[in-house]
C-alpha cells in the first residue's frame, strides 16, 4: 500500500500544469520567469543535473532518517520554504497558509518582507514553528534595527538580509507584456538597498550579537569568507532564482567553493532550481545544511482564477501543503539508501551524514561531475 498522502496530484508536473491553468498570464510569468535572457535560471537547473550519483549496493539501509538540522535544531527534512515576494497575488492570505503548513510539518519558512500579511501576522501563523524573517532594505540603519527588533520580539528564530538586489532587475517577460506587478507600485527606498555594505553588517552584528544572521545572495568564495570574518552565522548561496543578474553561475556550481571558504565557520544554505529529493541530496552531499524551495511551493497553489491561488495548498487548502512535504520525504529515501557516508562501510542512513564537498569524484564522494551541456530536466516546459 502506498504511503503517499491522499491527493489529486501524484507528480510534480501535475502541480505545475494545474498552477499554469489557474494563474493569470502575468502572475505565471512572474513565477516561472527570470531576468533578461534567463540564463542564470537555466544554469541553476543545469548545475544540479551536472552532478551524477555514484551509488553503492549491498549495505544495510533498511532504516533511514531523512531529517535535517536548522542551526542545531532537528527538523523533519533538510528543507526550508524560501522567501517569495507578493504571495498575496496567489492567495488572499498571502504566505499564511504556507506558514501554517510548515509549522504543522516541522520545517522552517523564511518570511519575505515584501509579502503579505506581514511580519507580525506571519509570526502568529507560524506560532510554534521555525521561522526566519528576510529583509529587503528600504530604510537607513536605524530602520533596519527597528525591523530586526520587531522580528525578535515576534519570535523569529533568525534574521536574514538579502544582499544581491542592489537594483531591480530587468524582467523581460513582464516588460514584453507591459505587466506591472502590483507590489512593485508600492516599492520605495531602493537606494537604501543599493547602499548596503559590509560596515552595515558589522554594525548589525554588534547591535544584535545573540540573533543568528543569514546573508542571502552569496555567490563567491571571497564574499563567503568575508561574511565569516564578520561573524555571520549563515552563508546563503543564492542568485535569487536567476531573477537578478543574468549570466551568473548556477547555485550548485557555486556551493563547493563556498563550503570550502566557510570551512565550518558558518552554516551554508542554498536555493536555486531545487525541486526533487535527489536535488536536495546533492546539495547536502556537497556541504549545505539546508535547501531552500521557492518556485516549487508556489506551483502547488492553484485555487481560483485571475491569479489567485491557495499558496502551497494544491487546490486543497493547508491540507495540500502538508501533503506535499511527506511526498518529498519519500523521494529523498531512495537516493539516501544508495549513497555512501564518510567513514562508513554501509550506505548513508541519515541526511545529517555529510560528505566531502570537493569536485574530485574520488571514492568517498557519492557524486560524479558530468561535462554535458544539455539541459536535462525542467518543470516549466
Amino acid at each position: 500500500m502506498s504511503n503517499e498522502p491522499e491527493s489529486p496530484f501524484l507528480t510534480l508536473h501535475e502541480f505545475v500544469k494545474e498552477a499554469k491553468s489557474r494563474l493569470s498570464p502575468g502572475n505565471w510569468d512572474y513565477l516561472v520567469g527570470a531576468t533578461e535572457t534567463e540564463t542564470t535560471m537555466l544554469r541553476n537547473r543545469a548545475s544540479i543535473d551536472a552532478w551524477a550519483f555514484r551509488p553503492r549496493v549491498l549495505r544495510d539501509v533498511s532504516s533511514i532518517d531523512v531529517s535535517g538540522r536548522f542551526l542545531g535544531r532537528s527538523i523533519t527534512l533538510p528543507v526550508m520554504l524560501a522567501p517569495v515576494g507578493g504571495l498575496e497575488n496567489f492567495d488572499p492570505e498571502g504566505g499564511a497558509p504556507a506558514g501554517r503548513a510548515t509549522t504543522a510539518y516541522g520545517v522552517p519558512i523564511m518570511v519575505s518582507s515584501v509579502s503579505m500579511p506581514g511580519l507580525q501576522p506571519m509570526a502568529e501563523a507560524t506560532k510554534g514553528g521555525i521561522k526566519v524573517f528576510q529583509l529587503y532594505v528600504r530604510g537607513d540603519f536605524d530602520w533596519i534595527c527597528d525591523i530586526t527588533q520587531q522580528a525578535i520580539d515576534a519570535g523569529y528564530d533568525a534574521f536574514c538580509m538579502t544582499v544581491d538586489t542592489a537594483i531591480y532587475s530587468r524582467r523581460e517577460r513582464d516588460i514584453a507584456k507591459r505587466f506591472v506587478k502590483p507590489w512593485r507600485t508600492r516599492a520605495t527606498g531602493q537606494h537604501f538597498q543599493a547602499a548596503l555594505n559590509w560596515d552595515d553588517v558589522k554594525r548589525w552584528k554588534a547591535r544584535f550579537p545573540n540573533t543568528p544572521l543569514a546573508l542571502k545572495g552569496i555567490a563567491t568564495a571571497e564574499d563567503a569568507a568575508i561574511a565569516c570574518e564578520h561573524g555571520v552565522e549563515v552563508v546563503y548561496v543564492s542568485n535569487h532564482g536567476g531573477r537578478q543578474l543574468d549570466h551568473g553561475r548556477g547555485a550548485l556550481a557555486v556551493l563547493p567553493e563556498v563550503v570550502k571558504a566557510v570551512d565550518g565557520r558558518a552554516k551554508v544554505w542554498i536555493d536555486g532550481g531545487f525541486s526533487r529529493g535527489t536535488d536536495i541530496v546533492k546539495a547536502i552531499a556537497l556541504g549545505a545544511e539546508l535547501v531552500g524551495i521557492g518556485r516549487l511551493y508556489c506551483y502547488a497553489p492553484g485555487r481560483g482564477r485571475g491569479g489567485r491561488c491557495r499558496a502551497d495548498a494544491a487546490a486543497a487548502g493547508d491540507r495540500g501543503a502538508r501533503g506535499a512535504r511527506p511526498a518529498r520525504r519519500h523521494r529523498l529515501r531512495p537516493a539516501r539508501r544508495q549513497l555512501p557516508a564518510p567513514g562508513r562501510a554501509g550506505g548513508a542512513t541519515a541526511c545529517a551524514q555529510r560528505l566531502p564537498a570537493d569536485q574530485s569524484g574520488g571514492p568517498r564522494l557519492p557524486l560524479a561531475r558530468l561535462r554535458h551541456r544539455r539541459r536535462l530536466s525542467t518543470l516549466t516546459g
